[in-house]
C-alpha cells in the first residue's frame, strides 16, 4: 500500500485515539471527584403539610397498554395531600392505551383523586410538545414527571419536595433511576450496569463538585418558575431534558441530585428496543450539542462547568470514532503503519470499566456476582456503536427524525412476556447486517494482528464477539417474537414501525382538568 496513504491513515488514527483518549481520562476524573464527594450527603429539610406547595404530577405516555395502569396506580398511592396534588396523564397514544387509562383514572377519581387526561389531537412536539400543553393546563408551582415504564415509591414526593421548600434557587431535583427487571437476562444486566455507573459515579461527581448534571427525562422534581424562566420545553430536539436542563443553568438555576431516592424502572428487555433508545439518546445529545454548545461557552458558566459541559454533550461522537479506528486498523496493519507509540493513550480505555465496577461495589454487597454483567456491558457498548454512529450522523446533518419511543412490556425479563406483548416489538433494521459484516472485519483484524501487533489482537476479538453477539441476539429475537401471530389491528401497529405508530391523526378528542375532562459512551446522558 502507498506510503503517503499508510501515514494519512496513520494521522487520523492517532488523531481519534487521542479523541478517545480525552474523554476515557475525563471519566477518571469523574470517579476521582465521586470518590472525594461521595459521602456529603445533604441534610434533609423537615416541612410541615401547611407548608407544602401544590404539585403537579405529569405522566407522558404514548402506546403504553402494558404498563399504563401500572403508572397510574403508583402514582395515586403517592403520599401527599390531597388537596395539593393533581396528576396529568399526557396520553398521545394511537391504541387501546387511551381506553385502560381512562378506565384507571376514572376509578382513581371515584376515590377523590385530582386525576385527569388530556389526550391531544395529534404528536406536535412529541414528549416535550406534550409536558409543555399539560404545563399550560395547570398551575401548579412544582412538577413531577414519570415516563410509563416508572414505578415512583410511596414517599417520592415527601423526600424530594421540602428541599423544594427549602431553596428557592434550587429548579431541578433528580432521583436515582432502579431497575424492575435488571435480572432477567444477560442483556437486562448489562443495561442495569451502564445505567448505574453515570447515576452513581457521574452525578455524584459532578452535582457534589460543582460541575452541572442533567435532567434524566424522568423520577425527576422541576419548579414550574424554573422551567418557563428557562424558555420552557423545546421540541427543536430528541433530548427534551438535556436541553432544558443546561438553558436552566445558564438562567443561574441550580439542580439537585438525591441518589438514595430511587425510583426503579424497566429496562428493555429486547436488544432491538435497547439499541432504538439508545440511538435516540445520541441523536439527541448531539442536536444538543449542536444547539447548546456555543451558549453554554459564552455563557457567565465557571470554565471547568463549560468545559465539562461541553465533553458531556459530545460524549456520543466517541461511537463515530472508535467505529472509524476499527475499521483504520486492518489495513494499518497490512501496510505496516500501525502508530505503536499510542500506548500510553490506553490508559483512557480504563474509565468506563472502572466505571462500573466503582458503581456496581457501591450498589450491591453481592457485586462479584455481577461481573458477567459488568463483561456484557462492555461488549454492548461496543457492539451497539453502528446504530448509535448512524444516530449521531443524522444528528449532525440534520436528519435525525422523529421521536421513536422505547417498548415497554411490564418488567418482561423472558421470552414468553415479550411475545404476549409482541405487537410492540421493534423489528431489526440494516444495521444487523453491517454488525455481522463488522463482526467478520473484526475478526480478520484479530487474527492479522496475532502476527503484526499481538498487544491489539483482544481488543480487535472483543468488537468481533460483540458485533457477532448482537447479530446472534438480534435474530432470535426476531424469531421468538414472531411466533405469535398479530391479528389485523396488531399488524397494522407493526407495520406503523413495530408499535410506534407515528400518525399524527387518530386523537379522539381533548380533555384537561379545567374542563372536567377524563440516550464511545457506553452511559447513558440523562434521556429518558
Amino acid at each position: 500500500m502507498d506510503k503517503i496513504v499508510i501515514t494519512v491513515l496513520a494521522a487520523i488514527y492517532t488523531c481519534g485515539a487521542a479523541f478517545l483518549a480525552v474523554y476515557g481520562l475525563a471519566t477518571l476524573i469523574l470517579i476521582a471527584l465521586y470518590w472525594r464527594h461521595r459521602r456529603e450527603v445533604p441534610a434533609e429539610p423537615v416541612t410541615g403539610d401547611a407548608d407544602l406547595p401544590d404539585v403537579l404530577v405529569q405522566l407522558p405516555v404514548y402506546n403504553e397498554r402494558h404498563v399504563v395502569s401500572r403508572l397510574i396506580d403508583a402514582v395515586a398511592s403517592l403520599d401527599y395531600p390531597r388537596d395539593k396534588l393533581r396528576i396529568q396523564l399526557l396520553d398521545d397514544s394511537t391504541d387501546d392505551t387511551t381506553q385502560i387509562a381512562l378506565a384507571a383514572v376514572e376509578r382513581h377519581r371515584l376515590d377523590g383523586l385530582d386525576i385527569s387526561v388530556v389526550h391531544r389531537r395529534g404528536r406536535d412536539g412529541f414528549k416535550a410538545g406534550a409536558l409543555a400543553e399539560g404545563l399550560r393546563l395547570a398551575d401548579s408551582e412544582l412538577v413531577a414527571i414519570f415516563d410509563a415504564d416508572f414505578v415512583p415509591p410511596q414517599d417520592f414526593l415527601r423526600r424530594t419536595v421540602p428541599y423544594m421548600v427549602a431553596d428557592r434557587g434550587l429548579g431541578l431535583v433528580q432521583a436515582r433511576w432502579g431497575h424492575l427487571n435488571g435480572n432477567g437476562s444477560l442483556v437486562t444486566g448489562a443495561q442495569t450496569v451502564i445505567l448505574d455507573a453515570p447515576f452513581v459515579i457521574e452525578r455524584i461527581g459532578r452535582s457534589r463538585s460543582g460541575l452541572l448534571f442533567t435532567f434524566s427525562g424522568s423520577a425527576g422534581l422541576w419548579r414550574r418558575e424554573c422551567i418557563e424562566d428557562s424558555g420552557g420545553w423545546q421540541s427543536d430536539t430528541l433530548a427534551e431534558d438535556v436541553d432544558l436542563s443546561y438553558r436552566a443553568w445558564m438562567h443561574g438555576w441550580r439542580g439537585l441530585y438525591l441518589p438514595d431516592v430511587v425510583v426503579p424502572a424497566e429496562v428493555p428487555p429486547l436488544l432491538t428496543a435497547y439499541k432504538r433508545q439508545q440511538a435516540r439518546w445520541a441523536a439527541g445529545v448531539t442536536q444538543c450539542l449542536l444547539k447548546l454548545a456555543g451558549p453554554i461557552w459564552r455563557s457567565d458558566l465557571t470554565l471547568p462547568q463549560r468545559i465539562a459541559s461541553i465533553l458531556h454533550l459530545s460524549q456520543y461522537l466517541g461511537h463515530p470514532v472508535a467505529l472509524l479506528l476499527l475499521l483504520l486498523t486492518v489495513p494499518l496493519l497490512m501496510g505496516r503503519g500501525l502508530p505503536h507509540y499510542l500506548g500510553f493513550l490506553g490508559i483512557g480505555g480504563l474509565g468506563p470499566m472502572l466505571m462500573y465496577l466503582v458503581s456496581q461495589q457501591a450498589l450491591y454487597r453481592d457485586w462479584p456476582a455481577r461481573i458477567p454483567y459488568m463483561a456484557a456491558a462492555m461488549l454492548l457498548g461496543m457492539g451497539i456503536s453502528l446504530s448509535n454512529t448512524a444516530a449521531v450522523l443524522s444528528a449532525l446533518t440534520g436528519t435525525a427524525g422523529e421521536f421513536k419511543r422505547t417498548p415497554k412490556f411490564k418488567a418482561a425479563g423472558r421470552w414468553g412476556d415479550v411475545r404476549a406483548a409482541g405487537t410492540y416489538s421493534p423489528r431489526a433494521d440494516w444495521t444487523v447486517l453491517g454488525e455481522l459484516a463488522l463482526a467478520v472485519y473484526a475478526a480478520w483484524g484479530a487474527y492479522l494482528a496475532i502476527g503484526h501487533a499481538p498487544g491489539l489482537a483482544p481488543l480487535l476479538a472483543a468488537y468481533g464477539l460483540a458485533f457477532g453477539a448482537m447479530v446472534c441476539v438480534e435474530i432470535a429475537e426476531m424469531i421468538r417474537t414472531v411466533e405469535r401471530k398479530p391479528g389485523s389491528f396488531e399488524r397494522r401497529l407493526v407495520d406503523y414501525g413495530a408499535g410506534d405508530c407515528s400518525s399524527s391523526t387518530g386523537a379522539i378528542s381533548s380533555s384537561s382538568p379545567s374542563e372536567g375532562g377524563s440516550g464511545w459512551a457506553n452511559s447513558p446522558p440523562s434521556s429518558g
